[in-house]
C-alpha cells in the first residue's frame, strides 16, 4: 500500500471517530457507515453516539438491533452481529490482540459472532474469537473470554455461567430517538 493510501485509509477512520460519531443525526452517522466504512447494517439498526471502530468493513448487523453510546467496536477481524441484540453503553468488543509469547509481539485477529437477541450489559469486554449464543446475556462489566452456550447467563472476570435465559423470546428491539 502507498503511504498516500495508508494515509487515506487512516483518515477516514479518524474522521469516522472524531466527527462522525458525534453527529447527533443517527441517519447521516449511519449513511457514513454503510457507505464510507463499508459496513453492512440490517434495517432499523441504531449505533448511537460515540462508537469507536479501528477499521473499515468487517461489521455487519442485524435488524432491529442496537449499540448503544461510547462502545468499542473493533473491527480489524471481523464481527457479526444478529437480529434483536441490545448491547449496552461502553462496551468492548474486540477482534484483535498480541501473542505476548512470540519474540515479536506479533498480533492476531478471530472473528467475534454475536447471535440473535443477545443482550450484553455495561462496560462488558468480548475478547477475540469469542461467539455469543442466541439469547444469551453478558452481565455488566463481564469480561468475556470463551464462547458463551445459547440462552446462558454470564458474569465476572472471566465470565462464568451464573443462569439460564428463557427460550421463549419473541421480542423486536425498536430504539428510535429523534437525536441518538
Amino acid at each position: 500500500m502507498t503511504m498516500f493510501k495508508s494515509a487515506l485509509c487512516q483518515l477516514r477512520i479518524y474522521f469516522c471517530n472524531h466527527v462522525i460519531a458525534r453527529i447527533p443525526f443517527h441517519c447521516v452517522r449511519q449513511s457514513y457507515y454503510r457507505r464510507v466504512m463499508g459496513f453492512s447494517l440490517g434495517k432499523d439498526c441504531a449505533l448511537l453516539l460515540g462508537c469507536r471502530f479501528d477499521a473499515a468493513r468487517g461489521l455487519t448487523i442485524g435488524d432491529n438491533s442496537v449499540v448503544n453510546d461510547n462502545c468499542r467496536i473493533d473491527t480489524r477481524g471481523g464481527i457479526q452481529i444478529g437480529s434483536n441484540v441490545s448491547i449496552s453503553s461502553e462496551v468492548m468488543v474486540l477482534t484483535a490482540g498480541h501473542d505476548q509469547n512470540r519474540a515479536d509481539f506479533g498480533g492476531y485477529r478471530r472473528p467475534v459472532v454475536i447471535a440473535d437477541r443477545v443482550w450484553i450489559g455495561v462496560r462488558a469486554i468480548i475478547l477475540p474469537g469469542v461467539t455469543l449464543g442466541e439469547g444469551a446475556v453478558v452481565a455488566a462489566g463481564a469480561v468475556v473470554t470463551k464462547d458463551v452456550a445459547p440462552f446462558t447467563i454470564v458474569a465476572g472476570s472471566p465470565a462464568r455461567p451464573i443462569g439460564t435465559r428463557t427460550k421463549d423470546l419473541n421480542y423486536d428491539l425498536s430504539y428510535k430517538r429523534l437525536f441518538h
